[in-house]
């Protein structure tokens, strides 16, 4: 019936092996046969010698038979004989005394009380021991992991949070870290201290994007939890910060979009499908062109509707941002998506969407067109590499075209449907063209500081052999042949 000290083992760690293992900083945990059925307890440390000392308490419960092993033992019922004791006059009953004469001194006939019998019942309650319920951490219940995944959940769907983030929250949460919590043996939510997010933190396999988003909405949960007073403090607060190598905006030029166009004629098996080739050509050719004169994302493209379509003009809405944005269109782009082709479901309501299942089908499968269109294209860079083609390089197209023509940042910003001109600025600052003239003024305004001549360069700077220059290579020249 000895309860032991255990460690389990995180399944990168370099020692799992070895169960009792006191090196690393996986979770321990308290274990051993009772009554012939195994008994286990986490710890709630990752120290051993803190897990020795809470296996001590855990086995002196054992043997007074106090929880968890036994039924809650009461104060009350501990001192009920005691107080029986107590309640009885500690000085005996003696008979009655007889009259006593004036001459005789008063003699006391109580004997004497023995020390023993003296505040019997004060040190009782301070003798038993205080047997804290596992579940009770401060005096106040502790919350299980599962129940706390639970409310966070319920709160993100009152807050009308869009489908896919609903989507992200349930497989970060429920299919991530409750099953980690489970194989790690975590049950309550203060067990999640930072060396256990850590822990659960070298489990992502993802790119760095992705794992700074990951990380992010992990912070946001124990936010809620804290404000909840589910746990005393944060701690995803001590998660360092995760690297990215953020890549430059790219976009296609002129030539490179001639490519992609010309792609277009080309693309698919002449051999059937759902509808002719041709009009399949078509439509995917219409839908570049709309991506890139209007600066839509393929989600919004895609589920476009007819109505919006007046003369040249789209009144737009985005999804993302819920920012409504009016775009003039160029004449033949606008006659190209009034004359496209009906697609294998027809919808009259949307351009490309049949209007059936989630939009994000839908996206998914002109995705895979682009796919097969950009091999066919077949873009390189200068020094022979293929090129990362996507279709949301149509959107950032129109914004870098629109910037090196000289728009304004903020109206670009408006055409985007960017909710802020910051987030416009982090992409495409570079390409504002306004500010690159600003910058080569300055470079050459630091060149004629100093100078006096006409031609706005230092003489000294000019490279030449005249003056100066001259004068200094001769003099070299002459130290090199003495040498």
């Amino acid at each position: 019936m000895a309860l032991s000290v255990f460690t389990r083992h995180s399944s990168g760690c370099k020692l799992k092996r070895d169960r009792l293992c006191r090196r690393c900083s996986c979770p321990k945990w308290v274990g051993g046969q009772i009554n012939g059925e195994y008994f286990r307890q986490s710890a709630s440390s990752r120290v051993w010698e803190e897990a020795e000392r809470f296996c001590e308490r855990l086995q002196a419960a054992l043997e007074k038979g106090l929880p968890p092993f036994g039924p809650p033992s009461t104060p009350e019922a501990s001192l009920q004989p005691h107080e029986e004791t107590a309640s009885r006059p500690l000085t005996p009953e003696l008979p009655p005394a007889e009259p006593e004469s004036q001459s005789t001194p008063p003699v006391s006939l109580a004997p004497a009380i023995p020390s023993s019998l003296v505040l019997v019942t004060a040190p009782v309650r301070a003798s038993i021991p205080e047997v804290i319920p596992p579940s009770i951490a401060n005096g106040k219940p502790r919350v299980l992991i599962d129940k706390a995944v639970d409310a966070y959940m319920t709160d993100a769907r009152s807050r009308g949070l869009a489908p896919d983030t609903i989507n992200k929250l349930e497989n970060i949460f429920r299919k991530q870290l409750l099953l980690w919590c489970k194989t790690e043996g975590l049950l309550y939510l203060d067990q999640l201290d930072l060396d256990a997010l850590l822990s659960f933190r070298s489990t992502w396999t993802e790119g760095a994007l992705v794992r700074v988003k990951k990380q992010e909405r992990v912070i946001g949960f124990f936010w809620a939890c804290f404000r909840r007073n589910f746990i005393q403090q944060n701690p995803a607060l001590g998660l360092s910060k995760i690297r990215t190598h953020q890549i430059p905006t790219d976009y296609f030029p002129r030539d490179e979009f001639a490519k992609i166009i010309a792609a277009t004629y080309v693309y698919g098996d002449a051999r059937g499908g759902f509808i002719p080739i041709e009009n399949t050509r078509v439509r995917l050719r219409t839908l570049t062109l709309l991506m890139r004169w209007s600066g839509l994302r393929i989600r919004d493209a895609v589920i476009l509707e007819r109505h919006r379509l007046h003369g040249d003009n789209l009144l737009l809405y985005q999804a993302k941002t819920g920012q409504p944005v009016y775009v003039p269109l160029p004449p033949d782009v606008a006659e190209a998506l009034r004359a496209i082709p009906e697609g294998p479901k027809p919808n009259p309501r949307y351009f490309f969407w049949s209007g059936n299942g989630l939009p994000k089908s839908a996206v998914a499968d002109w995705q895979r067109s682009y796919r097969r269109l950009f091999e066919i294209a077949n873009i390189r860079k200068l020094d022979g590499e293929k090129k990362r083609c996507h279709p949301h390089m149509f959107r950032d197209t129109f914004a870098v075209e629109m910037l090196l023509a000289g728009v304004p940042l903020d109206q670009v910003s408006i055409l985007l449907g960017h909710s802020s001109v910051k987030i416009t600025e982090k992409h495409y600052a570079p390409f504002v063209k306004a500010r690159q003239l600003q910058l080569q003024a300055s470079v050459r305004a630091a060149w004629s500081v100093g100078d006096s001549s006409p031609g706005g360069v230092d003489t000294a700077m000019r490279v030449s052999t005249s003056g100066p220059i001259e004068s200094f290579t001769h003099e070299l020249q002459t130290e090199l042949n003495r040498s």
